[in-house]
């Protein structure tokens, strides 16, 4: 069964950081590209950063410099490092393999706010 958990997420204060976490069971991330987006209600979801199976990754404007995406193979995680952080960033993040597109964990909250 495959199962994805999000976690790490919480109430900061604007520049304070975050780092999120997406850990799988029932398939290995480390062979697969994913993709951290973020969702506000009424609101598109939008991608945030990419890592890919080799390691490369890319990020949206809106969060290049402050964010970080990152893997763990032995822990089958891939993180998100949220530096810097804004009330714009306030939103639910959750991760999506690639190769599952239809597989989506809880997503965890981030919520930005003096």
């Amino acid at each position: 069964q495959v199962q994805l958990v999000e976690s790490g997420g919480g109430l900061v204060q604007p520049g304070g950081s975050l780092r999120l976490s997406c850990a799988a069971s029932g398939i290995h991330l480390s062979l697969d590209t994913v993709d951290w987006y973020r969702q506000v209600p009424e609101k598109k979801r939008e991608l945030v950063a990419t890592i890919t199976s080799s390691g490369h990754t890319s990020y949206e404007s809106f969060v290049k410099g402050r964010f970080t995406i990152s893997r763990d193979n032995a822990k089958n995680t891939v993180y998100l490092q949220m530096n810097s952080l804004t009330p714009e960033d306030t939103a639910v993040y959750f991760c999506s393999p690639f190769s599952y597109p239809g597989i989506r964990g809880q997503g965890t909250q981030v919520t930005v706010s003096s």
